[in-house]
């Protein structure tokens, strides 16, 4: 795939974003999105591609952090539902309640008691969110223990990246196979009818980048309503007794760019 296709497509799927979420509001639709996968699999860079054209008060991300000792004490899924969307807005799970039956699982930050609690619940409050007229979208984010490699010696190399390296990622490198084993029983006990889980082969990011955003305008139906663009009437005069104070007077910033 070409720089030139990818960036005249993204930017064509990008203006359908708009035009969907023109309609989520209008319509008074609530969707959430779950992003799961290995890490450096690719999902923040679909994130910021679908959030990038949508007005943020009605597009949120959430990535919650390590939970604090009173979250540890609370019902599990209760942290994640203050952030669901009201009427008119979309919610995009950077890493969400599955945490548990993935990082919590293999690291043993959870007893094998709310680990398996957590696989019989989870389908029972999706179905709840289901329900109550959430639309749950779910994508999972494959790729291979190769490209992951490549990718982190990617970012060891790169002082912009390198923050994207937590020692979880390091030590999730040495646990490839017990992270598929994990993955693969959260995939069948929570692939539900209500809420499957879409797979996202995302061994060339472009390329998965425009394949989860083509499926998310398909997964949420929708018009465009786009609202016509206002009729700007022309600029009143300005008041001649209007003095501009001296560039002196205020502090800019150095232009340090070459002409």
């Amino acid at each position: 795939m070409s720089t030139k296709y990818y960036e005249r497509e993204l930017v064509r799927l990008q203006v359908e974003l708009v035009k969907q979420q023109e309609f989520i509001r209008a319509k008074g639709l609530r969707v959430v999105l779950i992003f799961e996968g290995r890490d450096a699999a690719g999902k923040g860079g679909a994130i910021q591609r679908i959030t990038e054209p949508l007005n943020p008060r009605y597009a949120r991300v959430v990535a919650l952090p390590a939970p604090t000792d009173r979250e540890r004490g609370q019902w599990y899924f209760q942290r994640y539902v203050p952030h669901l969307p009201a009427r008119g807005e979309m919610v995009l799970f950077d890493r969400s309640w599955y945490n548990r039956a993935g990082v919590e699982r293999v690291m043993g930050f959870c007893t094998d008691e709310e680990y398996w609690e957590f696989l019989r619940s989870c389908p029972e409050f999706e179905r709840m969110l289901v329900r109550s007229g959430i639309q749950l979208i779910k994508y999972w984010f494959s790729v291979s223990d190769t490209e992951q490699e490549r990718r982190f010696q990617q970012r060891l190399t790169d002082p912009t990246k390198r923050w994207k390296l937590s020692p979880m990622d390091l030590e999730a490198r040495n646990r490839w196979v017990d992270f598929s084993r994990a993955k693969d029983a959260m995939l069948a006990a929570t692939d539900i009818p209500e809420a499957p889980w879409w797979v996202v082969e995302a061994e060339v990011k472009k390329r998965a980048r425009l394949n989860v955003i083509s499926h998310l305008l398909g997964q949420v139906p929708y018009e465009d309503l786009t609202p016509e663009p206002p009729k700007l009437p022309p600029r009143p005069r300005m008041r001649g007794d209007y003095i501009r104070p001296p560039k002196e007077s205020q502090h800019f910033v150095p232009d340090v760019v070459p002409a």
